[in-house]
Formats: structure tokens, sequence, C-alpha cells
């Protein structure tokens, strides 16, 4: 392998998700796939073996499983101080405040949406709240109908974002349907007018890419939890 290639460590490789995140990684030209696994193709007691040794090596680690398995793959990349991209979603309080302790030791990316322009969204959604504070505000998702959570992360995101700075309720309605791969739309409802945010995503790709950037980017990080809003600097919008 190249000494200017980044090697990750895909988990979750057998999902959808993770199936194309390591397609993404064998073609771009700054990445090496150093290793892909999943408990659907290897057993629970194959994976715990022949997963750390692989990990030992990775410069960088990708998980898209489930939320379990994600904290249980945080605890390892901590212990061997490598930096993970999770694009997993459904985690409840306690796994994330683990994961929020577990990124005191190496950096964590954490987003349940890894594509750029769905996070600038977001952020234009926060600022917009801030600007229209009388205006009634709803959220909206939709997505295929096998994704398991509901809402979805990025609907909480969007809606975590704009309470910061919005004072009336922000209510969010999902939709499971088709091979939808996501859809957000954030209304905004005043007298007299009414504007609409809307992100559709056309593909799962743009997510599978956009967690290779992360990869890419954290590995130059030092310790801490991060999300795109760090990547892209999106903080102060």
């Amino acid at each position: 392998m190249s000494a200017s290639k980044t090697a990750v460590l895909v988990l979750g490789s057998a999902g959808r998700m993770g199936a194309l995140v390591a397609e993404k990684v064998r073609s771009n030209p700054y990445c090496a796939l150093a290793g892909a696994f999943d408990l659907k193709s290897s057993g629970d007691a194959e994976l715990k073996r022949d997963l750390e040794p692989a990990l030992k090596s990775a410069g960088a680690i990708i998980d898209f499983t489930t939320p379990a398995a994600g904290v249980a793959h945080a605890v390892l990349c901590a212990k061997h101080k490598k930096p993970l991209v999770i694009g997993t979603t459904g985690f409840n309080s306690g796994q994330l405040t683990l994961i929020k302790k577990l990124s005191r030791g190496t950096p964590v990316f954490l987003s349940p949406n890894m594509s750029p322009a769905v996070n600038l969204t977001i952020a234009v959604a926060r600022l917009m709240a801030a600007r229209l504070p009388d205006f009634d505000v709803r959220v909206s998702e939709i997505h295929h109908k096998f994704k398991k959570d509901s809402p979805s992360g990025t609907a909480l995101k969007y809606q975590a974002r704009i309470k910061e700075v919005y004072r009336g309720e922000v209510p969010i309605t999902s939709v499971r349907a088709g091979d939808i791969a996501g859809e957000h739309t954030v209304l905004y409802a005043g007298p007299y007018e009414r504007v609409e945010l809307t992100h559709r995503a056309h593909s799962r790709a743009v997510f599978a890419e956009g967690a290779v950037r992360a990869a890419l980017w954290l590995k130059d990080q030092k310790p801490g939890l991060y999300d795109y809003f760090d990547l892209l600097n999106l903080k102060n919008i």
C-alpha cells in the first residue's frame, strides 16, 4: 500500500451502506481498504478474533452497523486510539454519553447524515429559525420502508439545532415508503407567507462518499467528538 494512502477499515460491510462505503474506499485515490467486517458474513467469535488485529493496522475506521455494535467498536477504537467515523443511527442517551466519553481519548466523528449538503441546510435551518421567531416551524422526513429508526437521526438533528434558537415546538412528521434514499423539509409558516427548505438525497452513495471524506479529515484531528459542523466550519452560522 502506498504511504500516501490512508488504510480504512469498514464495519458493517454486508449492509447497504457498509457495502457502498467499502466500494467508495476502494475507488478513492487517497484510501486503501484495510478490511471489511460484518456479523452477517462472519460469526461473532470470528469477528472478535479477526477485527482487533485489522484495527491495529488501520488509519481510520468507518462504522455503519447497529447501536450496540457501534458502541462496542467505539470501545475498541478508544483502546487503540484509532479515529472512528460513526454513521450508525438510533443510539439511546446512555450510548451517546459513552461515545462522548470515549472521544476524550481518540477522535470520533458522529453524524446521523454524512451528506455535506444536508449538514449545510441544518445550519441554514437554525439561522432561519433565529430570524423568524414568530413563524411556525415543522420538520418532515421521508425514507425507504426498511429504515428502522423513526424519526430519523437527521430529522432529530434539524429539530435539536433549531430548538437552540427557537422557543416554540418543532414537531417532526415521518414517512417510510418505497426505496427513497432520504428527503427532509423544514417548513417556516408565517402570516401571508411560508418558506420550505428541502434536501433530497438521490442515492445512498452521497452518504458513503461523505463518510470517506469524514475519515480522511478525522485522521488528522485531536481526540474529541466531531461532526460535519466541524468539518465544514458551520459552528458560527
